[in-house]
């Protein structure tokens, strides 16, 4: 099939073209995927496709084929009376329109996550809620995308679920992907060991149904903090609120009693069923098909939706999910790698390996041994990372030529790469030893070393060559 997205195309910043209106809150603004999507137009960054758009294959081939470009938004799906929004966080750029951030860095700086002050970023309760005004009890009439030819069958791919851990009689929020199996049920799946599993395993041993929430479309700092890896017993809600600098505006759900986002376009209230399972396979982070899993059934009780509603579909594999799982990683390594050498300066997961198995670490050298020290913090801060290279601060770890520079004039391979050999690594490699989770992993220290004269290493400049505009001479 082919797919050409320049036509049946509008860009939303035409004079006079607008998404939505919505109401002000009393901060002056909706914190929601609409404000979301009016920031995204203010920039130039979204695109409108008109055109009849099906579910099966084609949505899913436009967005790739706009991958690390514009967010799209389709308003004409075939069987649905949903708009579909995506990629609206398919650039590293985006994730910094709206969100609060270390002093306008370039980075979400997730490491004081543990120590936010709630007093400082309270959140607000609304009795009310604009998902309310319209409801279904079938899950068909939500417009869910089948991505990939193998695909078990079409899956909602942004889902947050909020669930209440009844032993420690806290809230959680996290992602999790759903498996459409008919007009009321989802094969829902969930990683062992996580937040939401130990819930489920709580419900089950004593014979229960997990009642739950799941939402979507909401403002992008809740797709983060939920696919941030918390803590036990931080509550992502808290994280979301303190993105959005204390503007985060929560309401009650009556069938669950959980406190979801006032400003949802679609919630699902439901139960995940103890004694009841369905078998499911899906494209993860590394663009490959994942094994068959049995997984649980969440049975819904009824489907809320906004006036006018938005869903927001992920395509699985492609820059928008792997930066928003990846992103919140970059931080956490970058946390445990400067308590272990305080003078790195920045960590980049690249783009070739998904955003997850990769890790470029910059540091500023002081020491022999301290390139060796941070990749085996960072091996140990994201047990799923793969390689990790360091290299010295005048060398930009975005910069995969930069990179590839600095291994191969400033390392040595009998004594600047470590090796590892079975060590628990990620599930998603299909290369590793996927029975037992084992890999192998390399490290390299790609640093200078303080033995040699640094001035042999040094990297010729041309003086007054950032002056210079081409343009003025040709």
């Amino acid at each position: 099939m082919s797919i050409e997205v320049n036509k049946d195309k509008q860009k939303i910043n035409e004079k006079g073209k607008t998404i939505y209106t919505h109401n002000n809150d009393k901060n002056g603004k909706e914190h929601s995927l609409r404000q979301f999507l009016s920031i995204l137009q203010d920039n130039s960054e979204l695109l409108i496709i008109d055109k009849k758009v099906t579910k099966k294959f084609q949505l899913a081939a436009i967005v790739g084929k706009l991958d690390k470009k514009e967010a799209v938004l389709f308003t004409n799906i075939e069987d649905s009376k949903f708009k579909v929004v995506s990629n609206i966080l398919g650039t590293r750029n985006r994730f910094f329109y709206g969100f609060k951030t270390n002093g306008g860095n370039s980075k979400i700086d997730f490491s004081n996550f543990a120590n936010i002050n709630k007093e400082n970023y309270p959140i607000q309760i609304s009795p009310d809620a604009p998902f309310y005004n319209n409801n279904s009890n079938n899950l068909f009439d939500l417009p869910i995308v089948t991505h990939f030819e193998k695909d078990a069958g079409p899956f909602i791919t942004s889902s947050i679920i909020y669930v209440k851990d009844e032993e420690s009689k806290s809230q959680n929020s996290s992602t999790h992907r759903m498996l459409l199996l008919n007009d009321k049920e989802m094969a829902i799946r969930m990683v062992e060991g996580r937040h939401l599993h130990k819930c489920f395993s709580y419900s089950k041993e004593h014979k229960e149904d997990l009642k739950i929430n799941v939402v979507i479309g909401v403002h992008p700092a809740l797709n983060l903090a939920a696919a941030y890896q918390a803590a036990y017993g931080i509550d992502e809600i808290s994280i979301a609120n303190y993105l959005l600098d204390g503007h985060l505006e929560l309401t009650k759900n009556q069938f669950s009693n959980l406190m979801i986002p006032k400003h949802s376009e679609i919630v699902l209230e439901g139960r995940i069923l103890y004694d009841k399972y369905s078998e499911e396979w899906m494209v993860e982070m590394l663009r490959t098909y994942d094994h068959k899993r049995k997984q649980p059934i969440f049975e819904i009780n009824k489907i809320w939706y906004r006036d006018d509603p938005l869903y927001y579909d992920i395509l699985p594999g492609y820059t928008e999910h792997r930066l928003l799982m990846g992103l919140p990683i970059e931080s956490k390594i970058y946390g445990y790698v400067k308590n272990t050498v305080p003078t790195t300066k920045s960590v980049h997961l690249t783009d070739g390996g998904s955003n997850w198995l990769n890790a470029v670490i910059q540091i500023k050298k002081r020491l022999e041994g301290e390139p060796k020290n941070a990749i085996l913090t960072a091996f140990s801060a994201h047990p799923s990372l793969k390689t990790a290279i360091v290299v010295d601060d005048d060398i930009n770890p975005e910069d995969p030529v930069q990179v590839e520079y600095a291994v191969s004039t400033r390392a040595q391979a009998d004594k600047d790469i470590l090796i590892i050999t079975n060590v628990k690594g990620s599930s998603l490699d299909p290369s590793s030893d996927q029975n037992n989770l084992l890999t192998t992993k390399l490290g390299i220290d790609a640093t200078i070393s303080l033995l040699k004269d640094k001035e042999r290493f040094e990297i010729a400049k041309i003086p007054g060559i950032e002056d210079i505009d081409i343009n003025n001479f040709i």
